[in-house]
Parts: C-alpha cells; sequence; structure tokens
C-alpha cells in the first residue's frame, strides 16, 4: 500500500516571483506540523499549495502516494484536505447563515450540518445568523466545522487563531485534537505564535526570513 502521508517536494512557489524555493515538508496521519517563520517568508503560500489551491513553479505534492498532477478545481484529490484560514469573515459568503456555511459542502445533508455545529460547540440560536451577527470566534467555528464536514484525511490551519482570543483558541485547538484523535488526521498549523505551537505542533519547521532584493 502506498504511504499515507501529505508530501511537498522542492517546492518553488510564488505569484509573479518565487517566495519560497526548493521547500519541502511531510505531515504523516495523527500528527500535527506547526509551520513558523517571519511575515514574507512564505508560509501561507506552501500552505495553499499544500492545500492545492495554488499551483507551484516547480517541485510535486504526493497525497497517500498519489502525485498531485491538477491543482485549484481540477483536483480530485481536494476533499481530503480541509483548510482554515486567517480571517474567516474573508472566507464566507456574507449572506449565508452560519447553517448555511457549514453545509456548503454537505450538499443539503441537514443531519450532518447538526452533528457538525456540536462538535464546535455552536448552538442553533447562532446558526440562522449571519456572520456580521456573530464574533470571530463564533464564525471560526463555522469555517472549522465546514472544513471538517468531508472528514478530511489533512487540516491545513492558515493562522487560524489570529483574530481570535485565548478563549476561543483554546476551544478550535481542542475541537481539532479530538477530531485526530477519533480520525487520525495530520494537521500543518501556522502560526506566529511559538507558545502556541510549543503547546500543539508535535514538531515545527521554520522558514528563513525573505532575500532582500
Amino acid at each position: 500500500m502506498p504511504p499515507a502521508v501529505l508530501t511537498g517536494t522542492g517546492i518553488t512557489a510564488g505569484y509573479r516571483n518565487p517566495v519560497i524555493t526548493d521547500v519541502s515538508l511531510t505531515v504523516h496521519p495523527g500528527q500535527t506540523i506547526g509551520l513558523a517563520g517571519p511575515s514574507g517568508s512564505g508560509k501561507s503560500t506552501l500552505a495553499r499549495v499544500l492545500a492545492l489551491l495554488h499551483k507551484p513553479f516547480a517541485g510535486s505534492v504526493t497525497i497517500d502516494g498519489e502525485t498531485v498532477t491538477r491543482f485549484r478545481f481540477g483536483a480530485t484529490q481536494r476533499t481530503r484536505i480541509g483548510v482554515l484560514f486567517q480571517q474567516p469573515r474573508l472566507s464566507v459568503d456574507p449572506r449565508f447563515t452560519l447553517r448555511r456555511v457549514i453545509a456548503e459542502p454537505l450538499k443539503g445533508n441537514q443531519e450532518r450540518v447538526t452533528e457538525l455545529a456540536d462538535l464546535v460547540m455552536l448552538t442553533d440560536d447562532l446558526l440562522d445568523r449571519r456572520p456580521h451577527e456573530v464574533s470571530d470566534g463564533q464564525l471560526q467555528r463555522a469555517c472549522l466545522a465546514r472544513a471538517l464536514a468531508l472528514r478530511p484525511r489533512y487540516l491545513i490551519c492558515d493562522e487560524m487563531t489570529t483574530m481570535l482570543d485565548a478563549s476561543s483558541t483554546a476551544a478550535l485547538v481542542g475541537v481539532i485534537r479530538a477530531y485526530q484523535a477519533e480520525t487520525d488526521a495530520g494537521v500543518l498549523a501556522i502560526s506566529h505564535d511559538d507558545r502556541l505551537l510549543t503547546r500543539w505542533a508535535d514538531e515545527t519547521v521554520r522558514l528563513s526570513a525573505p532575500l532582500r532584493r
């Protein structure tokens, strides 16, 4: 059987110009890998490549032994990876209720929506509110529920706690740890918060500061 890992090998990626060059990283099932580094070092770029949302200039991504050949909407392996972004208000449709945010990947499975809402500790009254009617922490809980909806094998958390207070951060990390314990999912946790990564990650990879041109 092929190895069950998410791996980026020799990744060079950016937009007009490379932001990261020849970076490799592996996430095993059940493992939490921290990713740290100064602003501009390419943490989010690497996260988007590993989430199959951004095609690298060079290098490869493999998921459970399968080499990824298409990125973005053409990536057939996308459902194996859940993603939680830094700013929840930029990652949801402001017209949607939280219930609809969670239901996006589920094709109308309301029983599963209720199950996920319970998992992230969102009450029924919150589910019928829109993003502007809830706190950042409550909205990020809905985004986490959406990210877990299809039971991904890997979860990429890109600065997910930046907008949150300490109690909301602890609650979300607790939900993710419980999900890992149940499913053996691998997690890539990206953060500027070294104390958080020390408590959360099994090991941390650090990207270097960008070269000045």
